[in-house]
């Protein structure tokens, strides 16, 4: 019998090998930080985590999950554990409609040539982002994450990286920076 601390969730499957890692020890290493017990269905791409003892700890281990799905290194998903960062997810498509072209296009201006765009709001605001599929997810501090978010929305309805970079340097310098 589930304890009242159980949640179900998929993750594609070609994550389902980051979550487990090399003989299970990503797995057992957040069983272990966060106090749950992770069963994953591989075939369907389902991750059943139950509580085990803090309720903080399940659902920051859930929303560590969900990251690693969502493209996170478990390194950089562990930083959601014990620590006061959160996990925003962006649908891309809910914001700028289209077909696969479109999000092609706007996948790549988040992320800029050669990475620099996502690596000058990861610098700025401290943040960690993932780029993956129809989603750009973000872990830190709220204040920098609301900071990192408004930052790629600006990107995806069209504005000037130059007028991002602005933006980010008023604002970014008084975020929280994200730590593991």
């Amino acid at each position: 019998m589930p304890s009242e601390l159980f949640e179900s969730i998929k993750i594609p499957k070609e994550r389902i090998g980051v979550l487990i890692g090399q003989e299970g020890k990503v797995k057992r290493r957040l069983e272990k930080l966060a106090s749950v017990a992770i069963e994953v269905d591989s075939v369907s791409g389902t991750v059943d985590i139950e509580g085990r003892g803090n309720s903080g700890n399940f659902f920051e281990a859930v929303n560590a999950v969900k990251a690693i799905g969502r493209g996170f290194s478990p390194e950089n998903a562990f930083g959601l554990i014990g620590q006061d960062n959160l996990l925003e997810v962006i649908n891309v498509r809910e914001i700028i409609g289209g077909g696969e072209k479109a999000l092609h296009t706007k996948r790549g201006r988040i992320i800029g040539r050669e990475g620099k765009a996502r690596e000058t709001i990861e610098r700025e605001t401290g943040t960690k982002i993932s780029v993956f599929g129809k989603t750009v997810s973000i872990i830190g501090q709220a204040e920098a994450v609301e900071i990192a978010k408004t930052s790629i929305e600006m990107l995806l309805r069209g504005a000037k990286h130059k007028t991002v970079v602005d933006f980010l340097k008023r604002k970014g310098s008084k975020a929280e920076k994200f730590t593991i």
